[in-house]
């Protein structure tokens, strides 16, 4: 028996904005909205992202966050999310790898690098 992930839901207290802000950064499609409470994500591979409305926000740091491959430069690619609306919030290196500290426009951090 085994278990493959087929949703990532971060909670959100306005979630269908912050889905069609998602699907955008992503080139995926808004495949759900449901009267304001819940936005899904289908990506073009991967599980897909959901969004869920609640009342208050998760206070601190997420503990799950998504790491996101860029497909080009990358600081070119934080440039762009900076100009729709995320937040650069620092960058990292270990060794040769290097990655940027993000946050959407709900404060839901994130991560984004070059290949893996």
């Amino acid at each position: 028996m085994s278990l493959r992930p087929v949703m990532i839901t971060c909670d959100s207290i306005d979630p269908l904005p912050l889905g069609r802000w998602w699907a955008e950064q992503t080139g995926g499609e808004v495949i759900a909205e449901n009267d304001g409470w819940f936005s899904v994500v289908q990506l073009s591979s991967g599980p897909r992202l959901a969004f869920q409305k609640v009342a208050d926000p998760t206070p601190g740091k997420n503990r799950v966050h998504l790491d996101l491959e860029a497909d080009g430069d990358l600081d070119d690619e934080a440039a762009r999310l900076v100009a729709s609306g995320a937040e650069r919030l620092d960058e990292q290196t270990m060794g040769d790898f290097r990655w940027i500290v993000m946050a959407d426009p709900d404060g839901n951090v994130f991560c984004i690098s070059g290949a893996h």
